[in-house]
Order: structure tokens, then sequence, then C-alpha cells
């Protein structure tokens, strides 16, 4: 379908600002910067920001204007980037380029989830699971992906990008760059918390089972992906894991045949965040030691999310080409500083609860960072503010923290 002047001139009126951002020097500064933290190199604590609460941005200048679907799809990018660059800029980088991702199908795992969500005023809904797996014959229902390349749609798009974006702004085909692999994240919900933790005491040969069924199917899915080329370079300005941006000249591999992406030229992640309150070995036993199938297959690896791992370095350690660690709200910070060290990066995670108080404390913000950024000096430090489910509706409160972090991080350059 052809597009309208209308959706053209506000396309490439958008694309003309993001590349004058785009070529600005800082950019390549920013890259240098994460590329160094990145191969553990002295550098700066880096700052970045993610998982926001869009719905409570009512900003006239995110206010989508075309027509078309896939016109607003577009625009929706474009003016996100902008907006982040004008009010969050943190140490976040913008590319001169607009990414046209390959389309595929996932028949997922089909096993449905029995869960009740409440309501709530901001924020995510909470969810209430039921358990379905109670067997071994339940653990069987888990079906494997089914992975389908639509290859027509994939060119469709990108063919359009190039039409809207015209001479303005250069369009990229691109495969999928980063995955996650949570398998407990998905397990738990047809599990149940309680009865996980049952289970592993009484019925441990079932949980072994069922995460070993877990691990088939998300391996499954990856070699699908590969087999399918619809995997691409995994060494660019993307969240990696639960940290930062993956920018990297450690990838792709020397080998890497320039067409064929692997898991290898990827960063990979995994994380057992229902494990929080479990000890390192039971951690280990039901798991990382199934995890570890996924992570020795690719070319850098990230580990961890919510969970607290201070005390859990000792394990994880074990996991290959391992270089980013979370460090999450929940950690104990000196002890996570004696187990890194700067073997890894000390991905760490201030809380977002800040802003979600009557009022907003700048002061505290500041504090919180400033102790914190003494407790880790000597480390290869970056602080990720995410998990942001509210800013009260008042979203000056994340553009107040970002330029109170990035001032923080200079000081301790």
């Amino acid at each position: 379908m052809p597009f309208s002047e209308h959706d053209r001139q506000i396309i490439q009126g958008l694309a003309r600002q993001v590349m004058l951002v785009a070529s600005l020097p800082v950019q390549d500064e920013k890259r240098r910067l994460w590329a160094q933290l990145n191969r553990l190199a002295p550098a700066r604590p880096m700052v970045w920001i993610n998982e926001i609460p869009w719905e409570e941005m009512q900003d006239e200048e995110l206010i989508c204007q075309c027509e078309h679907g896939f016109s607003r799809q577009v625009e929706s990018e474009l003016r996100t980037t902008l907006y982040l660059w004008k009010h969050m800029r943190v140490d976040s980088v913008v590319d001169g380029v607009y990414y046209s991702n390959y389309i595929y199908k996932d028949s997922g795992y089909q096993l449905a989830i029995d869960a009740h969500k409440t309501s709530s005023q901001y924020g995510l809904a909470a969810e209430d699971y039921r358990p379905v797996i109670r067997s071994e014959a339940d653990i069987q229902r888990i079906q494997m992906p089914r992975i389908t390349p639509d290859w027509d749609a994939s060119e469709r798009n990108y063919q359009m990008a190039c039409d809207l974006l015209g001479e303005v702004m250069p369009v990229q085909k691109r495969g999928v760059v980063h995955m996650w692999c949570a398998p407990w994240d998905d397990l738990v919900r047809w599990w149940g918390i309680q009865e996980l933790y049952t289970d592993m005491l009484d019925r441990p040969a079932l949980v072994h089972a069922g995460i070993a069924r877990m691990m088939e199917a998300h391996l499954s899915r990856l070699n699908q992906l590969e087999q399918l080329g619809l995997l691409s370079v995994g060494n660019g300005n993307y969240r990696v894991g639960s940290g930062g941006l993956g920018i990297t000249s450690e990838l792709p591999q020397p080998d890497y045949d320039g067409r064929h992406a692997r898991p290898l030229d990827q960063w990979g992640t995994s994380t057992g965040q229902i494990f929080s309150s479990v000890s390192p070995a039971m951690h280990d036993e039901f798991c990382l030691q199934y995890e570890l199938r996924w992570l020795e297959r690719f070319g850098l690896n990230c580990y961890g999310c919510c969970e607290p791992l201070h005390h859990k370095v000792k394990m994880i350690k074990k996991i290959p080409r391992l270089r980013r660690v979370s460090m999450s709200p929940w950690v104990n910070v000196e002890k996570g500083v004696q187990a890194i060290g700067r073997d890894y990066i000390f991905s760490y995670k201030p809380a977002p609860y800040i802003f979600t108080e009557d009022t907003w404390n700048p002061g505290l913000a500041r504090r919180m960072l400033v102790d914190v950024l003494e407790k880790t000096r000597g480390c290869c430090v970056e602080l990720i503010m995410k998990d942001v489910s509210t800013c009260r509706g008042d979203p000056p409160r994340l553009w107040d923290w970002c330029r109170i972090a990035m001032e923080v991080v200079e000081n301790f350059a």
C-alpha cells in the first residue's frame, strides 16, 4: 500500500532529527566507553535506563500523527528515540539507521497458564498462578517450539521502511541479536512457587525432569533460529541480559564468515530469579547446571536479573566467558564487591521504588547513587535503572534521576 505524503513528511522529518543526533561526536564517545566497560578496561561507571512506564508518558512529543499502521510503528520508534535523547539521555547511543527485523512465527510451548490478574492504578498488575504441572505427564505437555520464518513479510517490511524513509535514513535488515534464557521464569508459572520449593525437597526427580524439558525447548528454539538464518551478530546498541549495551569489539568471533551468525557471535544470558531464597547448592542443582547448556553456546555471557547473587558468585564462575553479573537492589553490595572485584562487570540495579513515593526526593536519589559508587570503587560498574513500574504520573522524576546519575558518575570518573 502506498503511503500518503502526510505520513512521508512526518516520518522523514523525524528521521532527519534522529540523523542529526546520530551524527554528534558524543555517539562515538559513548560507543567507546561501552566497549571499554565490556572488555573490563578502566572506565567511568556507565548509566542506562529502560523498562520505563510509557503509559504514564502523556507528552505531546510522543503522540503519533501518521495514518497508516506501519507508518505509526516507525513513527513511534523515532519519537521514542528523540524523547529519550532529550529527557533521559544517560549513556544511551543513537544509531543513524533504521533496523528492519526478520519476521517469524514461534509456536511456543502449547501449555496454557492458569492465572488471575489483580488491577492496579499504576504499573503492572500482580498475577496469581495456579499449578498445572503436578506430574511427569504434565511435564510432557510442554511442547518443543516450532520456528517458521516469513521471508515475504520480512522483505515487505524492509521495502516499506525504505519507501517511507527515502534517502533520509538508511534501512538495514536484522535478525535476532539477543535472547533471554530464563527457563524458570516460564516454568514456575505452571508449577507454582510454593509447590516448587516443596518439590525440590520431596520430589527432586520431578523438578529435574521439568527443568530438563524446559531447557530442551529453549535449545530447540535456538537451534532452529541458527539453522534458519534468523540470527545476526550481537555486538551492538541494545541491552544484553538485564544490563547495559552490548557494544563490543570481541564479537563476532574471528572465524565468522560474514553471513551466518551463530550464538558464539552473540551475548548470552540466563537467570534463576525464582531461586532467590534457595541455597547456592540447590540453585546449582536445579537451575544453573541446566542453564550451562545454553550459556556454553555464546561468545560472551551475562547472568542474573532480580535475584541477589552476592553470595553465589563462586557458583556462577563456572559459566564460560562470563562477563556481566547482575547485582539487584537486594544484594549486599560490600559482599558483591569482594566476590566480583574486577573479574566481571558489576551490573548494579538501583531500587526503582524511589519513583513511587508521594514526594520526589532528588537528594535521596543522589545519596543512594553516591553510596553504591563509593562501595564499588575499583570495580567495572554500570548503573542500570530498570523495572520502573510507575513514576506516579510524573515523568520529570525520571528525567531528574538521569541528570543526577550522570553528574554522579562524572564525579567518579
